[in-house]
């Protein structure tokens, strides 16, 4: 089975353990237990009035702060949010998604420091919750147990999957998996632990207090360009990897799931884009075999990886990603759209 065997960077090759039970591995679409989901029940979907109201919110105050950045801001403004938007997309990317969540590389207490900083000026929740939903998301994607199932609709794997109630298989289905790796991160444990008062500081605090003091931009302009149109440009780079890339794209790995390699989401997910080589091997690395292309989070673990801060570095062999590519995947080259696989769509 091509998941028999991960690589390191040095080329060792090393047995995969055959348990799943802390997502070492999980595979997309061949679930072996026998209970599963049940995809062909109408979901009624209870809206979160307060988390719409959050998100109307923020969403105004973006927009104003990208109409800032094109008439009012200070270069060094903009520069400063481009930058904020790059360590806060590796905080998802290089740390809550290949790092924690797949335990892709192993990284030493001051990058997994350094990464959960980032992770908090992405604003995406704690380390914990990020990586427990991916991890359920992998284990039952695109059944009623994912979070951000793609067959309820694109607006759903977007955003609206954080505007209602969690489906309740979310819950049931995810107990199953064991998460203690991750919290016996004693630095996934701190930010738990005071994420609120983090978050505030990292992500909304410091974007306007360092445009402010450091070269005299109005504190409301850096507050909106620097925190809020930089915070919800990050939003929709991420969520565009649970919706477009899994509507729309290649399939060269497995032409029987959804995920798949879409370049512009590549680009705006500095590198997360490459899906249908990820859902097939969620335990590599690079999530892709396309090197440096498109792909800044595998440039940023190399980096740390030649500093020696990030190790063991997980790789699937040529061979194996030739195997795949000739049992299971699409040999057209012919970028589709999606077709729901499973049971209803509402």
């Amino acid at each position: 089975m091509f998941s028999q065997y991960r690589m390191c960077k040095e080329g060792q090759t090393i047995p995969e353990s055959s348990s799943d039970d802390n997502a070492d591995y999980i595979p997309d679409t061949h679930h072996e237990d026998d209970d599963q989901p049940d995809n062909t029940e109408d979901v009624k979907m209870e809206i979160v009035w307060f988390n719409v109201y959050n998100m109307t919110v923020l969403h105004l105050l973006a927009l104003y702060g990208f109409y800032q950045s094109l008439f009012y801001a200070t270069w060094p403004t903009i520069v400063f949010s481009w930058l904020l938007y790059i360590f806060g997309g590796l905080g998802i990317t290089a740390g809550a998604h290949r790092l924690w969540a797949h335990k892709s590389y192993k990284a030493t207490p001051f990058l997994r420091g350094f990464l959960m900083v980032c992770q908090t000026l992405a604003g995406q929740d704690d380390l914990y919750k990020w990586s427990r939903d991916h991890r359920v998301h992998h284990k039952w994607s695109e059944t009623h147990a994912d979070p951000y199932n793609a067959n309820r609709g694109m607006f759903f794997s977007h955003i609206g999957w954080l505007l209602i109630k969690k489906h309740p298989d979310v819950m049931k289905y995810g107990n199953k998996l064991n998460y203690d790796d991750i919290l016996s991160d004693p630095i996934v444990k701190f930010q738990r632990k005071y994420y609120q008062p983090l978050f505030w500081s990292i992500c909304a605090l410091m974007p306007t207090l360092v445009p402010y003091f450091g070269w005299g931009e109005h504190p409301f302009v850096a507050f909106t360009v620097a925190g809020c149109a930089r915070y919800v440009f990050t939003l929709h780079m991420t969520w565009l990897v649970n919706s477009l890339a899994h509507y729309y794209g290649i399939r060269p790995y497995d032409s029987k799931i959804n995920p798949a390699e879409n370049r512009l989401v590549s680009l705006g997910a500095i590198g997360e884009g490459f899906h249908n080589f990820h859902h097939s091997f969620p335990f590599d690395y690079q999530t892709s075999e396309m090197g440096y292309s498109l792909n800044i989070t595998t440039m940023f673990i190399d980096l740390m990886y030649f500093f020696g801060q990030a190790y063991d570095l997980r790789t699937v062999s040529k061979s194996v990603i030739e195997g795949k590519k000739e049992r299971t995947g699409d040999k057209s080259g012919v970028r589709r759209f999606f077709r729901p696989t499973y049971g209803k769509t509402q």
